[in-house]
């Protein structure tokens, strides 16, 4: 008689675990001797797996770092495109942006995790990462386009991309000062302002297209 075939739930699960495994082993190698100074074959052995298994994983050494930035890939858009009746496009992302700050989502920059502004300064200031990084933006840009026009008419990629930009630009000015050890609460208002007057900026030229 046959074995039985594997849970494919369990089966999941254990990929799951392993894949989990390996990029916490990576992180951890690249916050503590930095991200050049770690070879793919050292992460590899410290997490158990193979090469070949890692690959299988994660794409690139760079994806180690960066696909925690996937669990937020597309947001822009859900927020566009879920946001209630008569609510404008940039006023729906302009609340997003609020509540992230409110609740410390360290997509916003705002977390004065030490963990977590270690994570940031490594992908800030590790060039590569830094230049893989534009490869997700890229992604959300094109994922707010469709949620403002389906069409994907120049006027939308345009407003997409300028929110993009402005979010990022916002986002790593909130780590900067947290980083720099600025007290999280006067960071948390200075934040808040700096919001009201980029999105005030973006509604000058956006306002007249509909968004």
């Amino acid at each position: 008689m046959c074995p039985p075939e594997p849970d494919p739930g369990l089966r999941a699960l254990k990929k799951q675990r392993t894949r989990q495994t390996i990029a916490n082993t990576a992180i951890h190698l690249f916050l503590t001797r930095g991200f050049d100074q770690v070879s793919v074959a050292e992460i590899a052995a410290a997490a158990e797996v193979s090469k070949p298994t890692l690959f299988r994983y994660f794409a690139s050494k760079e994806e180690l770092v960066l696909h925690r930035f996937a669990d937020h890939l597309g947001e822009a858009g859900r927020v566009v495109r879920d946001r209630p009746a008569g609510v404008t496009p940039l006023d729906a992302l302009e609340r997003h942006r609020l509540k992230g700050l409110a609740e410390h989502d360290p997509s916003t920059g705002m977390t004065a995790h030490p963990q977590s502004i270690a994570f940031l300064r490594l992908v800030y200031e590790t060039p590569s990462l830094s230049a893989h990084l534009v490869d997700y933006l890229e992604a959300d840009t094109r994922a707010l386009t469709e949620a403002l026009d389906p069409d994907g008419g120049m006027t939308a990629r345009l407003v997409a991309a300028q929110y993009v930009t402005v979010r990022q630009v916002l986002a790593r000015a909130v780590w900067t000062r947290l980083a720099a050890g600025q007290d999280v609460q006067e960071v948390g208002r200075i934040a808040a302002a700096e919001t009201a007057t980029a999105f005030a900026l973006l509604r000058e030229g956006a306002a007249a297209h509909g968004f």
